[in-house]
């Protein structure tokens, strides 16, 4: 098969109709724009809730050194996750209307490896740190409360964490995923048949 093929020349083939190319275009696109929205939303709302974290040390002043050790937690935390999260721009950028069916396989391929650590190893240790780091962080202010204020405030706290992590989180990565593999089995299968063609 010639790797250099492109769309243009995809649509010529009889055995491949039009509207189907088209429609595998307008759902990448689709899923291009969609994840780079989501992509802005993240920094942006990372990126506030750490200033707003900073001003809250600045302002209030904490006193236990594990207020602080938490606080650089959190912020660290969210500093890696969008540090790795962020690297995903570049493929996306890469990903237009004049590539091939090769290139497209490629970069889909490699934006589903990232988006795989992401969601496995990147998720894990973000919940991790931020978990730890509110729990360093939350301790000052519990050690003011009544026993009973303490606990509840702690089990709030971790119950929200734990519902986002084991339950949203998995739910987003399902849809996520099953939109990707759709667009890259519809890539693949026109490859086959270019193949199947290319052998005739």
């Amino acid at each position: 098969m010639d790797s250099n093929i492109d769309f243009k020349n995809i649509w010529q083939q009889q055995n491949i109709s039009q509207p189907n190319i088209e429609e595998i275009l307008n759902k990448l696109k689709e899923y291009k724009n969609s994840s780079l929205r989501k992509l802005i939303i993240a920094n942006i709302l990372l990126i506030t809730t750490s200033g707003f974290i900073i001003f809250i040390w600045y302002y209030y002043q904490p006193q236990f050194i594990s207020t602080k050790v938490g606080i650089v937690l959190i912020i660290f935390a969210m500093v890696v996750y969008l540090f790795v999260y962020n690297k995903q721009f570049s493929i996306f950028k890469k990903i237009d209307n004049t590539l091939t069916i090769s290139k497209y396989l490629q970069n889909l391929s490699a934006l589903k490896r990232k988006q795989k650590f992401m969601q496995t190893t990147m998720i894990r240790v973000y919940f991790i740190m931020l978990s730890t780091g509110l729990g360093l962080y939350m301790y000052e202010y519990a050690s003011r409360m009544t026993p009973l204020w303490a606990i509840l405030a702690y089990a709030i706290t971790f119950i929200w964490i734990g519902f986002n992590w084991f339950y949203i989180t998995p739910a987003t990565i399902k849809t996520q995923q099953l939109k990707l593999n759709e667009i890259i089995y519809k890539f693949k299968t026109i490859n086959e048949q270019l193949e199947e063609k290319s052998h005739k």
